[in-house]
Formats: C-alpha cells, structure tokens, sequence
C-alpha cells in the first residue's frame, strides 16, 4: 500500500484558507485515484474530493464546491487541497486517501470503503 502523511492543518477565522498537503511513499500516485475525507467531532465520515489518476477528473462534495480544490502533482507524488472561504462547519480532521478502482456514481462521492490506503489525519479548525 501506499502511505500517506497529511500536513497544513491549523486554526484558521472564517473567512481564511488553508492548503492541506499529502505527501505519498512507499508507491507513485500517478496510478491512483487520491482523494480527501473528513471527519467532525460526533460526525460520521464524509467524502470531501477527489481526483482520478486517468484525467485528473474531479469531484467534490457539494459542501465544499467552489471553495476547494483538489490537484495533484505525480512527479512529487503529492496531492493538496486548497481550501478557500472557509466555514466553521470545514472544522474536522482530513484524511488523505488512495485507491486503484473507486466508484464515482454516488451523488453522496465516493464510499470511503473504495480507498484502501489512509492518512493519519490532520486537523483543520476553522474559527467563527
């Protein structure tokens, strides 16, 4: 498997943004469809982006759309999130994700179950 170590997390007032990086060993990236999670406190986990290794195809939560972005970059096997207009509902822990064959049909994004490879989470607290 790929490992996956997240970084950029901080406190942040509404408003301000974040680029959250996701440094990847062990394996390239470029044949993997990476993504992004999260989870708040007494929340359940919910998919935030993602981008395919194919065509660079992306897709967001609609939560997030407009304010994120999700890139890439193979030849530093990393991916970012950039993360602009945030909210005080952005606040969670974000997890860096990898998987070789995701499923992007759900309207709800892709299952977390479809990433076998995790972060160990980095925190973003978003302040009002």
């Amino acid at each position: 498997q790929v490992q996956l170590v997240e970084s950029g997390g901080g406190l942040v007032q509404a408003g301000g943004s974040l680029r959250l990086s996701c440094a990847a060993s062990g394996r390239t990236i470029s044949t993997y469809a990476m993504g992004w999670f999260r989870q708040a406190p007494g929340k359940e986990r919910e998919f935030v982006a993602a981008i395919t290794w194919n065509y660079d195809n992306t897709y967001y939560a609609d939560s997030v759309k407009g304010r994120f972005t999700i890139s890439r970059d193979n030849a530093k096997n990393t991916v970012y999130l950039q993360m602009n207009s945030l909210k005080p509902e952005d606040t969670a822990v974000y997890y860096c994700v990898a998987g070789r064959y995701i499923n992007f049909q759900s309207r709800r994004g892709p299952p977390s179950s479809d990433f076998d490879s995790w972060g160990q989470g980095t925190q973003v607290t978003v302040s009002s």
